[in-house]
């Protein structure tokens, strides 16, 4: 298991090795993939990124939480919530 998450940096060093292609067009694919999984989701429809999941958005609804300091019972608003499925094919090439 690694230590650290890999930063932008390294994703695009990574994008760009893998594409052939230069780290200024990695980095522009990756802030194009990314704004438009961001408008996709916020509009409430989903993004399925293939072998790796799929990221939507889900309402909670209105609930009772307890302040942890306190243990005050406060009522919190509905509110939404990324969520992330994670694909089959991801899951079995973790764990073989």
């Amino acid at each position: 298991m690694a230590s650290k998450p890999m930063t932008k940096t390294q994703l695009v060093a990574a994008i760009a090795d893998d594409m052939g292609a230069d780290k200024k067009t990695a980095s522009a694919a990756l802030d194009a993939v990314t704004g438009i999984i961001t408008k996709e989701v916020s509009g409430g429809g989903a993004v399925t990124l293939p072998g790796v999941g799929k990221i939507y958005c889900r309402e909670r609804p209105e609930r009772m939480v307890r302040n942890p300091a306190t243990g005050e019972q406060i009522k919190k608003d509905a509110d939404k919530v990324v969520k992330m499925t994670i694909a089959k094919a991801l899951k079995d090439s973790v764990n073989s």
